[in-house]
């Protein structure tokens, strides 16, 4: 996407935001219903008195593409999602406007993003642990499985169990949790199981063969085409995303489900390319006819000719 379709996408945004804010604040004095699942039993006069210039007018001026109103624009948008968040966890109300609110402050950071710079700041991305490192190369095959199994425990253990409850502990606080069907269950078992052992495998070829880890801080030092890698370009990425969309489904819970999603997006437009950069500054024309036989997401069959499996 170039900066000026990006700036396009950005005011389009910021548009349908201002006009969407508008509604929003027609409807509270005269639809009770909307006033309730949005705000609660917040008084709507002051609210209205700080949020229609910041958010309705400040949404309008980014529209018609001023900078510094999309930066004010934003800002208050998240404050907003955070403080009606901590509102609705104390008081179990205005659930439904905290989703609402979450998603627009989610879409206000990408859009002034794409207004001021014309692109996402894929770089704010690969910093700490995402941040690219050889591991050792000298380091013994036994040590990258040893880290790697390490990792797998954190990582999964922080992402699929510890957010994942915590997003279902928000949602049945903030009163907005949908029923799944009751395939639900045995369906997200049997896809995380299958989705864990592809997991497992990504984890064992990139260890084994690559002389790394799947980490970025201790990454591989050899190009790993083997294995999954032969099918997909980062079946760990695809492993995770479908991990936690299982999890959201055994829990019942939409919002694990759009965390999931969520997550792949921002793996995608925001770790991705900077990843999928390093690889190519590492490993040249190899990682570049790789990349251009495998798709990132969607396996690709028979794979890549004449590898391991």
């Amino acid at each position: 996407m170039g900066p000026v379709a990006a700036g396009t996408w950005a005011r389009l945004w910021f548009a349908a935001q201002a006009a969407g804010g508008t509604a929003w604040w027609i409807a509270v004095p005269t639809v009770p219903a909307v006033r309730v699942a949005t705000l609660g039993s917040l008084d709507p006069l002051p609210v209205a008195l700080l949020d229609v210039p910041m958010f309705v007018v400040g949404s309008a001026l980014a529209a018609a593409g001023i900078r510094w109103a999309a930066a004010v624009a934003s800002a208050w948008t998240l404050l907003v999602a955070v403080a009606l968040a901590a509102y609705a966890t104390v008081t179990t109300e205005a659930g439904i406007g905290v989703v609402i609110m979450a998603v627009a402050a989610l879409g206000s950071l990408v859009a002034c993003a794409l207004l001021l710079v014309g692109r996402l700041p894929t770089r704010w991305a690969l910093i700490g642990p995402l941040a690219a490192r050889p591991a050792d190369a000298t380091a013994a095959t036994s040590r990258h499985v040893l880290a790697t199994a390490l990792q797998i425990v954190v990582f999964w253990g922080s992402f699929l169990v510890v957010a994942p409850l915590a997003i279902r502990w928000l949602e049945m606080r903030w009163r907005v949790a949908v029923p799944l069907p009751s395939a639900a269950l045995p369906v997200g078992i049997a896809v995380l199981v299958l989705a864990s052992a592809l997991g497992i495998w990504s984890a064992a070829a990139m260890s084994t063969r690559g002389g790394g880890t799947p980490l970025p801080a201790a990454t591989a030092t050899r190009l790993v085409i083997a294995g999954p890698y032969r099918f997909v370009r980062n079946p760990m990425a695809l492993a995770g995303v479908t991990q936690a969309a299982a999890v959201g489904l055994i829990l019942g819970s939409w919002l694990v489900v759009a965390y999931a999603v969520i997550g792949s997006s921002l793996w995608n437009h925001v770790v991705r390319p900077g990843e999928e950069a390093d690889l190519e500054a590492r490993f040249g024309d190899p990682f570049r006819r790789y990349r251009a036989a495998v798709r990132c997401w969607v396996p690709t069959f028979p794979g890549v000719p004449g590898t391991p499996r």
